[in-house]
């Protein structure tokens, strides 16, 4: 990432991973002191500008609903995945990074180019 820093991060984005880290202690797979050194490294990098910090776009939700209608039925995405390809999408992300396939399906659809 540090080759490639215009990667964009939202408020969804830091609840997300803040989410992720705290799922990995509730399932004991982290330590508490495991955690807290992770949450400091990505307020570094955040201090230290390796992300583009911007707010959600204002047009994410509404989309959202509508990549969810258009391709829920077919894809069987969630909400939060659906919200951040709808950013990604209104941000005109030049490609979209995601570990998961469903998201990575409904990017493609949706005309993302995808980094797997």
């Amino acid at each position: 990432m540090r080759q490639n820093p215009r990667v964009w991060f939202t408020p969804l984005n830091l609840a997300e991973c803040f989410h992720a880290i705290a799922k990995q202690v509730f399932y004991r797979k982290i330590s508490q002191t495991a955690a807290a050194a992770i949450f400091q490294i990505l307020q570094r990098d955040r201090a230290d500008g390796l992300y583009l910090e911007t707010a959600m776009p204002e047009n994410a939700f509404n989309l959202c609903a509508e990549l969810g209608r258009r391709y829920g039925p077919k894809l069987g995405m969630r909400t939060l995945d659906t919200l951040h390809v709808a950013c990604a999408l209104e941000l005109k992300a030049e490609r979209f990074w995601t570990f998961d396939e469903r998201q990575a399906k409904l990017a493609k659809t949706a005309g993302l180019k995808t980094t797997e």
